[in-house]
């Protein structure tokens, strides 16, 4: 990692921390090399089964996941759900994920989620702002379940200039509800932040590439990693 890279990171640390200073300055700060996601999401409705299904929806997602400066496969993620429609901006939703990880140095772990969620969709004069809340259930070793909401606040805003071109940024706040000896202590979980671009093809394919910072406390909150990341989505309707 480059001198600039590294204080950079520890300058965002420092930022996180004074927005949560549960313990103190004598946390130990990690800061991660860089790495990347890639996503595919699919969504639509299930009318496609029949035209009385139209207020059901369903959630299609898979993401690949590397750290340590590309060289390292450390996770991947599939998610499936089903939803209804009360308006054509809320959702309801309930799911599972499934999360297979290999951090280095530490055991494999293939953790495994049930959700309820809650999507609204509000448009303004100035971009869409969305707004998710999940409250996820997390089955990691052992019989304890972590309970763990999240909460995402969305902003796409199109280009004058260039409709299909637009500005996107989201932040998501995670949060554990309990303490458990695999999902670690109650309180402030992690944080991801993302700034970028998407481009519209067509109402049902999209593409976005942007940066997105990942805060991770540790589970003693002892420590606190960086994972500086290139994020790459398709979205697809249907």
């Amino acid at each position: 990692m480059s001198m600039d890279t590294q204080k950079v990171g520890t300058g965002c640390s420092v930022v996180f921390l004074a927005l949560f200073p549960y313990n103190g300055a004598n946390a130990d700060i990690t800061t991660n090399d860089w790495g990347s996601w890639g996503q595919v999401v699919a969504e639509g409705n299930l009318s496609f089964i029949d035209p009385s299904l139209e207020k059901g929806r369903l959630w299609l997602e898979g993401q690949m996941r590397w750290d340590n400066d590309w060289q390292h496969w450390y996770q991947g993620m599939a998610r499936a759900a089903l939803g209804y429609s009360l308006s054509d901006r809320a959702t309801l939703w309930l799911g599972y994920t499934y999360l297979p990880t290999q951090n280095v140095g530490q055991p494999y772990v293939a953790q495994q989620d049930v959700w309820p969620a809650f999507r609204y969709v509000l448009p303004t004069d100035f971009g869409t702002v969305t707004f998710r809340t999940m409250f996820e259930t997390n089955f990691l070793r052992g019989d304890q379940p972590r309970y763990r909401p999240r909460q995402m606040l969305r902003f796409m805003r199109p280009f004058d200039f260039e409709p299909r071109l637009s500005l996107i940024a989201w932040d998501e706040v995670f949060v554990n509800i309990n303490s458990t000896y695999w999902g670690g202590q109650a309180g402030f979980n992690q944080n991801r932040g993302f700034i970028g671009g998407g481009w519209t093809f067509d109402p049902g394919f999209r593409v976005e590439l942007g940066y997105m910072n990942q805060y991770i406390d540790s589970s003693d909150h002892q420590h606190q990693t960086m994972h500086n990341l290139i994020m790459g989505s398709l979205f697809i309707g249907f």
